[in-house]
């Protein structure tokens, strides 16, 4: 049996499933994130009845893969967590580190709407951004893993909001992420109508920063996730401002009339657990590279 642990932010999700079938686990469980003592005990309770032979670990970062530790993150407990190792110990079988984004990618690659396609760009738009990129079937790597929230987003004249990323204000996550529209807004995102104004300047945000990927990796398929992209009316938003930036100067169907079919929203319920349990599964030289 392969085992799969997607760590996020505010809730852990566990997995087990057969080999054969990743994306089926046949055991899965929910909890809170609390501090690094306490979640990993009851991930230990809830392994503590399966044979394991692997188990793949999705986590929130920044992450140091090869060191298999979480970096300087503001969840102050976890900074510095030696993750990897630490999960080894209690559960006594290897563990693959992977960044959550990452992993959800891998799941939608194989499984979800990126099939068929390759590379595959996986946005997820919710309390962050987070990006994953999968290259001949495996996620990619360099120096570290992807930060395509962070990108730097250009400068606009009429929108004299100032961001809200602690790092860099005016990135694509501080300008379009759950918390930016709540700030702009003054209330949570599901509250806004579709006919706010709000949508277009968040919609074109995240254009610039699928432009700006799509010129470096040329993904043949753009998935969307995450709590913001649920309102599905910022699709059609999207698509159109990719299409004024990138066309004609990319003459490529996929960026004209086949649009619908090149940024598609995410089509797994579970992708960050899924992609876990993938990369129980991935032998090790696919994890890092660089």
């Amino acid at each position: 049996m392969i085992g799969g642990i997607e760590l996020g932010g505010t809730k852990v999700v566990v997995a087990v499933a057969e080999p054969s079938a990743p994306e089926r686990p046949v055991g899965l469980d929910r909890f809170p994130t609390t501090s690094p003592e306490e979640t990993l005990a009851r991930v230990q309770r809830f392994f503590a009845g399966w044979d394991l032979d692997r188990v793949g670990i999705a986590s929130f970062g920044p992450l140091d893969l090869r060191g298999g530790a979480i970096l300087p993150t503001p969840k102050a407990a976890w900074s510095g967590f030696a993750l990897r190792a630490r999960t080894e110990s209690l559960l006594g079988v290897p563990c693959t580190l992977e960044t959550d984004v990452n992993a959800a990618a891998l799941a939608e690659a194989r499984f979800g709407r990126g099939r068929a396609a390759d590379p595959v760009l996986y946005l997820t738009v919710g309390t962050g951004i987070g990006g994953g990129l999968i290259a001949n079937g495996a996620p990619i790597h360099g120096l570290m893993h992807p930060e395509i929230g962070h990108l730097p987003m250009p400068p606009a004249d009429d929108d004299p909001f100032a961001g809200v990323c602690p790092f860099h204000r005016r990135c694509l996550e501080g300008l379009a992420s759950g918390p930016a529209i709540e700030a702009r807004a003054g209330r949570p995102a599901p509250e806004l109508r579709p006919t706010d104004p709000i949508w277009d300047r968040v919609a074109a945000y995240l254009a610039h920063g699928l432009a700006m990927t799509v010129l470096v990796v040329s993904p043949e398929r753009i998935v969307l996730g995450g709590g913001v992209m649920e309102q599905a009316h910022l699709f059609p938003k999207i698509r159109a401002h990719l299409r004024a930036l990138l066309h004609p100067y990319l003459p490529h169907r996929a960026l004209d009339d086949e649009i619908d079919r090149y940024v598609v929203p995410a089509g797994l319920r579970d992708p960050g657990v899924i992609g876990a349990l993938l990369l129980a599964l991935l032998p090790s030289r696919d994890i890092i590279v660089g």
